[in-house]
This record gives C-alpha cells, structure tokens and sequence, in this order.
C-alpha cells in the first residue's frame, strides 16, 4: 500500500462556530455535505457514498472548535490515516474559517484537495453562507 501524506486546506466562512459544529460533529450534520450518509454507534461513525461505506473512530472533539476521526480497516482495527475538522477563529476580526487536515496518496493529492473544495462548496450552500 502506497504511503499517504498528509496536508491541510483552510476555507473561509460565513456562519458562526457553534452552527458549524454541528455540521461537523453529528451524523445528521455530516450526512447535509460530507457524505450521502452518515451512521453512528457511540465513537463509531459509517460514511456512506453511493455504493461504499467508510467506517471512522471519532477519536477527538472539543465543543465548537474540532473533530478529528481515524479510520479504520476491513477488520475494524485503527489505521494511521486520519481526518481532522477544524473551526478557526480571528480573534480581532471574527472572520471563520474550517481548517481540514486529511490524508491521500501522491498521485491522487489533487483529486483529494478537489473533493474537499467540493464538499465545503455545499457545506456551505447549506449554511447559506456562499
């Protein structure tokens, strides 16, 4: 399996930090934009699109600010891939940004920071923030 690396996008937006938590740490919140589904038992999340399913340990959130899920393998065990969700602040101006920080393979980087784009693009037609 080809080593995955890691980088970080930032996107401004429009909506406070508390309403943005919710999109990015419920189920029902991820299933509006992250994916076309989104099921939870405890720390147990599954990511559905179209015809595959992703399992992910919500292994870290703080209230308003970050979520941060570890995948995991066909056997359930924890990979070392994560994504992390990040609600960024100024504190002078107010101005909100989502911090994400995820994983993909070198030649697949591109494709990867594209459907990040896309998926914060109706994150934010959802929050009416575009």
């Amino acid at each position: 399996m080809e080593v995955k690396l890691k980088y970080e996008l930032e996107f401004p937006i429009h909506a406070s930090p508390s309403l943005l938590y919710q999109y990015i740490s419920t189920p029902s919140g991820l299933s509006e934009w992250f994916a076309d589904n989104v099921n939870s038992r405890g720390e147990l999340f599954t990511f559905i699109w179209d015809d595959s399913e992703e399992k992910a340990k919500l292994i870290a959130k703080r209230t308003g600010e970050r979520v941060k899920f570890r995948w995991l393998d066909e056997d359930g065990g924890e990979t070392e891939y994560f994504f992390e969700i990040k609600i960024m602040e100024d504190e002078i101006t107010k101005d909100v940004s989502l911090v994400v920080v995820d994983f993909s393979e070198e030649d697949e980087m591109e494709e990867s920071k594209l459907l990040w784009e896309n998926q914060v693009s109706d994150l934010k037609h959802v929050l009416g923030s575009v």
